[in-house]
């Protein structure tokens, strides 16, 4: 061997040699904290798992128990012989019991969902509101029991926040380290509602924490294999909805097809999480003009409710029986479409009656009552070339639900998961895409961040939107003693002209102070009162809150890219 050849080798193992130091240095530095932080992963997914576990429990033994049937799993068809006074009482009961818990429990009547573990994640280190999240489980948990037209997976979300939120808080785990611990119950408690462990990781990333960092991608898939092994111990390895079986696909002459079912999924969409709004709206209206006690709120929704199951039972819970109906093909084309409407009219009243639960159940259920309608009509007019209609019920679910909740990708994997059908992937991506595209053009993203935004916390547009507002002004400000002096007669001045800021508000409110007088700084009072003078605090300056602004997306940039 020559020398360049000897001298090349050696400079290879001596680099070899110094990496596998270092690899070791890192493993004792890192490793045994970093199998901690795993192993307490497992714990909380494996706790999240019992919670959702025992909530779908509960829900199924309070209705059996309410209406009198062993198989919640056909309860609309059990409920249509019921008497109609019954049918009718039971949702204004819960809605009653849901009011006076919320109004005792929780400040503003409101259930916590998951648009608050969401706000969670980005601006309270990873934690959710812990006495209202336990008032928010056990109304959902009514809500649901009782006739409510929601889904189990917003309060099963919400619920496995505020194990972790215990968890962080215990071990006083920083920002990043509760989000991720947030990340981890999420998944698990997905992962346990639907036995779908692959949707239940990428729902966790997508739309809670909504970046994909590889540091959090192995504990919240422990926490989620969790979930999943408490779920299947439960029930078995089983699928939450079977279809039959399908013969040849005819995907390449189809596609048209189902690029048109997405835009109109992505309609329907947009329609449900209107309709929610709208409805929100006058009912809030209606309780201001009429002085209706925030806690007779609910009461009121569960009368609406129940005087619609009366004629159509088919809204009453979660809805699998009707979605099964749907996927399997077993509904008329104007069965698809009144269901589709009656339900939507349904999930509005309630979620507008603030009785509790999720959206992302009923989006699967008018997604596929869709999907049927649309694939009944493109069958019919192009036999020869069509496949199943149940396949178009198929890529409708996915569409419609994943224009709700602003998650293509982990939508279109518990679509698969639920179903346990992978060989249809094509058509369902086609359609999820569509919908998704188009319904986040004509809301804020989705259902989720679109609650947000109308509560004034803008976390769609990113970070650069909503970091402002997690820094008070009072902690960046400089007080009337800082050494680098402050002019207090300049100061008094600009109060005199309008130009300052309150100390308890946020920079949110003070950057378009700046921008609109151009001034360097800006005075920091504390507003005592109408008829009382302000009291001058510090000053704000310009290049202050630029700082801390920019050091908070440095930290939020280093965080996803970790």
């Amino acid at each position: 061997m020559s020398d360049p050849a000897r001298s090349f080798l050696s400079q290879q193992m001596d680099q070899a040699k110094k990496a596998s130091k270092d690899v070791w240095r890192i493993m004792l530095d890192r490793g045994p904290s970093q199998i901690q932080f795993w192993f307490i992963a497992l714990l909380i997914g494996i706790g999240a798992g019992f919670a959702a576990l025992t909530f779908r429990k509960a829900i199924e033994s309070l209705q059996a128990l309410l209406y009198g049937t062993d198989d919640v799993q056909h309860l609309h068809s059990f409920a249509s012989g019921l008497p109609w006074y019954w049918v009718l009482i039971i949702p204004i009961v819960g809605g009653l019991i849901v009011g006076l818990v919320l109004h005792r429990f929780t400040p503003d009547g409101r259930v916590r969902s998951v648009a608050d573990v969401i706000e969670g994640a980005a601006m309270q280190d990873g934690r959710v509101e812990t006495k209202a999240g336990i008032a928010s489980a056990f109304a959902s948990l009514v809500t649901l029991s009782s006739g409510g037209s929601t889904g189990r997976e917003g309060p099963v979300v919400h619920m496995a926040g505020v194990i972790s939120t215990w968890v962080s808080n215990r071990i006083q785990a920083d920002g990043i380290t509760g989000r991720d611990l947030l990340g981890c119950a999420v998944a698990a408690a997905v992962s346990a509602s639907f036995n779908a462990p692959i949707a239940g990781t990428l729902f966790a990333l997508e739309v809670v924490l909504r970046h994909f960092a590889v540091h959090a991608f192995a504990p919240i898939v422990i926490a989620s294999v969790a979930g999943t092994v408490i779920n299947r111990l439960e029930f078995g390895n089983v699928t939450e909805f079977a279809r039959p079986l399908e013969g040849a696909l005819q995907f390449y002459v189809e596609l048209p097809a189902f690029l048109l079912l997405g835009l109109l999924c992505g309609l329907v969409a947009v329609a449900l999480m209107k309709a929610v709004f709208w409805a929100e709206d006058v009912g809030t209206h209606i309780q201001n003009k009429t002085g209706l006690p925030r806690w007779l709120r609910p009461a009121v929704a569960g009368a609406l409710l129940g005087a619609l199951a009366i004629w159509f039972p088919h809204i009453i819970g979660v809805g699998y029986e009707t979605t099964s109906l749907a996927l399997n093909g077993e509904l008329a084309f104007h069965e698809a479409v009144v269901f589709a409407v009656l339900k939507t009219i349904a999930v509005a009243v309630t979620m507008a009656g603030r009785m509790g639960g999720g959206v992302f159940s009923p989006s699967l259920m008018v997604g596929a009552l869709t999907g049927l309608a649309f694939g009944l009509v493109a069958t019919g007019i192009l036999p020869d070339v069509s496949g199943s209609t149940t396949l178009y019920a198929l890529a409708g679910t996915g569409a419609v639900a994943a224009a709700v909740l602003g998650a293509p990708i982990s939508t279109t994997l518990i679509v698969f998961e639920l179903t346990g059908d992978w060989q249809t992937g094509i058509a369902v991506m086609v359609s999820v895409s569509l919908s998704t595209a188009l319904a986040s053009r004509l809301v804020d993203r989705s259902f989720f961040l679109t609650q947000l935004e109308r509560r004034n916390i803008h976390l769609a547009a990113g970070p650069q939107a909503y970091l402002l507002a997690m820094f008070r002004v009072a902690t960046v400000m400089r007080n009337m003693q800082d050494e680098r002096g402050i002019d207090e007669s300049q100061c008094w001045d600009m109060i005199r002209d309008g130009i300052y800021v309150d100390g308890n508000a946020t920079l949110e409110a003070a950057m378009p102070v700046f921008e609109k007088s151009g001034a360097a700084f800006i005075p920091v009072v504390t507003l005592q009162g109408e008829d009382a003078p302000p009291e001058l605090s510090g000053a704000l300056f310009h290049v202050d809150a630029l700082k801390a602004y920019n050091r908070a997306l440095a930290a939020t940039a280093a965080e996803e890219h970790s």
